[in-house]
């Protein structure tokens, strides 16, 4: 079976073997082919900007990987999904095809076209609403509504929807999406082999982070809680468009010397391993899907402090595998510090955060993905 899926991911062009890539190359063994329309690569790219770019066989074989990024910019990615989708289906003769959706909804709304010449069934895939339960700014309020309007009409068109979490489920359904088409698959894949290493790092920071350096993440509120942790060291992984306003903010206040911005990582190992210099792990996120970062910094055995967004209602147990915060920088201070004072505390939470890898292990959940995408052909 041939699969087409229409993803804003690039980072496997970027060349990055992030979860993207974990996650087609278990993928590839349920498939025999599977074409990836995205958009252009701008920046950090690796040479892979051709269409039909093929990315190289695992070891372990399958399916035949091949990117199609859109030459020009996004204002041209609806036509690109279109015309490129339907030129690909003529060829290549795909049975079903899956779209990543998130605003402004340029992937959605080719797909739709591409439905609309070829016929191919399809699923539409919903990770998270932006700005839901909490907007970080009036973008994400924007999108909040994007993402009514959405939901309300064009996924009509779709055979399914796939959402991650019953959360989510349960606001694209209030948000107008038929509910008989609304389906729960999880996303968040961990993978054994990488984070139940027994290997453990020198510790070096009290607090990790790790995360696109956006609003949306809480990242700010994390540092102004610093201001009343005057010995806590925080290590910071991602990259994003706010890292230069974090940079100077951490100057501003004065703590430069215990706030560490390390970037992006290129491996899944090098992040686990980042993470883990640290004694505990914030999630500070006004809305998530997920995340996934916050399931593997549990299923290292890091003591987890997260706000109650995406899959963590379901995933913590507060003060038993986690701890939640309401995300201001005060209760933030608060949780940190009494955490940080209680050895004891993070030792049995560490212990009974890493549980979560069976609940989300990668190729139990990537074959219920497959199936419920063959089953729509």
């Amino acid at each position: 079976m041939k699969l087409l899926m229409i993803s804003g991911d690039r980072s496997v062009l970027q060349g990055r073997m992030g979860a993207f890539w974990y996650t087609l190359q278990e993928m590839r063994k349920h498939f025999d082919r599977i074409d990836i329309i995205c958009p252009r690569v701008t920046e950090g790219g690796t040479g892979m900007s051709e269409s039909g770019h093929r990315i190289p066989e695992s070891d372990e074989g399958g399916a035949e990987i091949f990117f199609h990024p859109c030459p020009s910019s996004l204002v041209f990615q609806i036509p690109w999904i279109a015309n490129k989708g339907q030129a690909l289906i003529a060829e290549h003769g795909h049975d079903v095809m899956t779209v990543h959706d998130y605003p402004p909804f340029y992937n959605g709304i080719g797909a739709k076209k591409l439905h609309k010449k070829t016929g191919i069934p399809y699923a539409t895939e919903i990770h998270h609403i932006v700005g839901w339960p909490r907007a970080a700014n009036i973008q994400e309020m924007i999108g909040r509504e994007m993402s009514r309007w959405y939901l309300r009409s064009v996924t009509k068109a779709a055979k399914a929807v796939r959402t991650v979490n019953d959360t989510v489920a349960r606001q694209v359904v209030a948000f107008g999406a038929p509910k008989a088409k609304v389906n729960v698959i999880s996303s968040f894949y961990l993978d054994k082999q990488i984070l139940s290493n027994d290997f453990k790092p020198p510790v070096s920071y009290d607090i990790s982070f790790c995360g696109r350096l956006v609003a949306n993440k809480g990242l700010s509120e994390l540092i102004s809680a610093l201001v009343d942790l005057p010995t806590v060291r925080l290590l910071i992984i991602g990259d994003g468009p706010e890292r230069s306003k974090m940079e100077r903010k951490v100057k501003d206040l004065g703590i430069a010397n215990r706030v560490t911005f390390l970037g992006w990582l290129p491996t899944q190992e090098a992040v686990s391993g980042a993470m883990q210099t640290a004694r505990i792990f914030v999630m500070n996120s006004k809305s998530e899907g997920g995340p996934r970062i916050a399931l593997e910094a549990m299923a290292c055995g890091l003591p987890i402090i997260a706000t109650k967004v995406g899959v963590m209602p379901e995933a913590i147990t507060d003060g038993v595998n986690g701890m939640f915060t309401t995300g201001t920088a005060a209760d933030l201070a608060e949780k940190i510090r009494s955490l940080l004072a209680n050895d004891d505390l993070m030792e049995s939470m560490g212990n009974e955060a890493k549980k979560v890898l069976e609940l989300y292990e990668r190729s139990t959940l990537i074959k219920q993905y497959a199936d419920f995408l063959k089953s729509l052909a």
